[in-house]
């Protein structure tokens, strides 16, 4: 039976039997059956890549962090995730260097970590601590950023919103010019429209 730690692009937990290509974590959220009983813990929410220098562990080890899965980046970008600094460093530099490009001069000095995770967390929880989103028109967003109609999340996608599955995503739509509800954290989209290169599954490219 799967596992519930599969992340959706509403920073969801669901239990499906596709594969993600890439994991991250946000503490431990499971007991020590291995049941999901909290949505995180703190404010460090990570994407890793799947194998770094030959680590392996259990999964959902009690008392240990819960090992969650992502579609691709764009997906765990829209869930509030970052990238991770230890296994991909060189990602969290990139991501850092365009995340910063359209703040004040004096503000664009690397800031530690949890600075980063401290203004990732206000954006993607409102006081109620739900999922917060703002709107606005596909049009005007750039791709790899990920909105919503209803229960559906989509991948902007040039001139296209393509639907998102556990397992891929399905065939693109064109775009649409009422708003929608952004799911990526609005830093976020900043970022990826200074040029951040967002990776995403093979399946938006058939």
């Amino acid at each position: 039976m799967p596992r519930q730690n599969r992340v959706t692009p509403f920073g969801e937990l669901i239990a499906t039997p596709a594969r993600g290509t890439l994991m991250g974590n946000r503490g431990c959220l499971h007991d020590d059956a291995g049941r999901i009983r909290r949505a995180f813990v703190g404010r460090r929410w990570i994407v890793c890549v799947l194998q770094f220098k030959g680590r392996r562990r259990p999964l959902m080890t009690p008392g240990h962090y819960t090992e969650l899965f992502f579609l691709d980046e764009a997906t765990a970008l829209a869930a509030g995730h970052r990238p991770c600094v230890e296994c991909q460093r060189e990602r969290y530099r990139l991501f850092l260097q365009h995340w910063l490009a359209r703040r004040p001069a004096p503000a664009r000095r690397p800031p530690p970590v949890d600075t980063v995770d401290g203004v990732l967390h206000r954006e993607r929880l409102d006081e109620r601590r739900e999922r917060a989103t703002y709107v606005e028109a596909p049009s005007r967003l750039p791709s790899g950023v990920m909105v919503a109609a209803g229960d559906q999340a989509y991948l902007v996608q040039g001139t296209a919103l393509l639907p998102w599955t556990p397992a891929g995503y399905a065939a693109p739509r064109p775009l649409i010019d009422a708003t929608l509800h952004v799911l990526t954290p609005r830093s976020i989209v900043e970022a990826i429209a200074n040029g951040y290169p967002v990776d995403v599954h093979p399946s938006a490219s058939r």
